[in-house]
């Protein structure tokens, strides 16, 4: 019998604001709707450093593919407040890092308190680094590649997806994992979504809650 991929999760949820009106196009073969549109999350945090509060804005880009395009978002405009829920994926056409929708709900336009919540398993694929912060706090730093399963509106199929995406783990939980965790344990991760200084605006797991569980090999 053929030996399936681990079958891990990835659920993202997000609450935020449309940064622009969506672009709905349609492909052939067969004919569907296509949406690709970008989302503002914010979040706040206090500095103890300068005793400020301070705010971060993260924008996630997203695509829809299928009837749920012309459900949801035909309507939709710049600013308005939108609940998504989605899976990571690595968009074949660009090579980007990108969010797949399963879903979206637009409301009017306003403040909203954002919703960036990521939950997700999978396997250790790197060795994990240490580090201190420049705010003397610890980060453990790893890789983790991420096996799922996703229907596919065009195809009708289910399809076997693999990410891997790099995961940052702080403080007690940092200390922990660096010193417990090997390449191949399987982990279960809570946490935001966020994104790498980089000009390829990898996506990056900030881990908030981490489960180590050992590989049975």
């Amino acid at each position: 019998m053929k030996s399936l991929p681990q079958n891990h999760l990835c659920q993202l949820t997000l609450l935020g604001n449309l940064v622009a009106k969506p672009e709905i196009r349609y492909q052939a073969n067969p004919v569907i709707a296509v949406a690709e549109f970008v989302i503002a999350t914010h979040s706040q945090w206090f500095d103890s450093k300068t005793q400020q509060k301070r705010e971060w804005t993260n924008y996630h880009t997203v695509k829809m593919v299928g009837d749920v395009v012309e459900r949801s978002l035909l309507h939709a405009d710049k600013g308005d407040i939108i609940l998504i829920h989605g899976i990571l994926v690595d968009s074949k056409r660009s090579g980007r890092q990108i969010i797949h929708a399963t879903y979206a709900h637009p409301y009017n336009k306003g403040y909203t308190q954002s919703i960036n919540e990521l939950h997700c398993s999978g396997s250790i694929s790197s060795d994990i680094k240490l580090v201190t912060t420049q705010y003397n706090k610890q980060l453990a730093e790893f890789s983790v590649d991420i096996n799922f399963y996703a229907y596919s509106p065009v195809t009708k199929e289910e399809r076997a997806l693999t990410v891997t995406r790099v995961v940052h783990v702080w403080d007690k939980q940092a200390q922990y994992i660096a010193e417990h965790g090997l390449p191949g344990d399987h982990v279960i991760l809570k946490g935001k979504l966020n994104y790498q200084n980089n000009n390829k605006e990898n996506q990056l797991i900030d881990c908030k809650y981490v489960t180590l569980l050992k590989s049975s090999s």
